[in-house]
């Protein structure tokens, strides 16, 4: 999904909620105050009006978020072992991706990734090299209403066992020429392919939005 591709109501959503916690942050003033929180209505009215997610439940959790606003982090760890991609089947809607999930605050990114990794399949992993850093909320569905940054570390096995767990319901390996349904805001094709190049030319440089 190209930025041209992402629907120009969201992106005006996102940008008002983002423009009035940002306010919120630094107002000491009531009266702006109040024009800011009816700011963070708009932009959960216009999300209501083409989701089939609520207002007052998306304005609470407007009003959540902390601070000056910036992307979120999402980690995935890239494991290839005999040429097969590791890749964990989310428990939420039955597809498959490369394991990961929300960096935590005060976390290396790299400690991160593994954490995420040894949750949600059960093996242990030394991430290696950051195979690409891409924009979340392009390049797969749902919409997601945060703006969000993808980080993929190609990882190495150091010990473990494959096991589910409370997010997934199942752990694989699988050929990158037979590969299932994928859960593609999660993990999609680009990710896949670029962790395939690397594993062909190690000199190839890290790939970036």
């Amino acid at each position: 999904m190209t930025p041209t591709d992402q629907p120009r109501w969201l992106e005006w959503a996102r940008e008002i909620q983002a423009l009035a916690q940002t306010g919120l942050t630094f107002s000491e003033n009531r009266f702006e105050m109040e024009r800011l929180r009816r700011l963070m209505e708009i932009a959960a009215e216009m999300v209501e009006a083409h989701t089939a997610q609520e207002r007052e439940p998306l304005v609470e959790n407007f009003l959540l978020q902390p601070g000056y606003a910036t992307p979120k982090i999402d980690v995935r760890g890239a494991v290839v072992r005999d040429g097969r991609i590791l890749l964990v089947q989310e428990r939420a809607d039955g597809r498959w991706c490369m394991p990961g999930g929300w960096a935590d605050v005060g976390e290396y990114p790299s400690r991160a990734v593994a954490r995420e990794v040894w949750e949600e399949s059960g093996f242990e992993v030394i991430p290696r090299r950051v195979v690409g850093v891409y924009d979340a909320n392009r390049g797969g569905e749902p919409l997601s209403f945060y703006h969000a940054y993808k980080l993929v570390y190609r990882c190495e096995i150091t010990g473990g066992e494959a096991h589910a767990s409370e997010e997934t319901a199942a752990v694989g390996f699988f050929s990158f020429d037979d590969l299932p349904t994928l859960s593609s805001f999660r993990t999609n094709e680009v990710h896949l392919s670029e962790v395939r190049a690397q594993l062909d030319d190690a000199c190839r440089p890290t790939a970036f939005d």
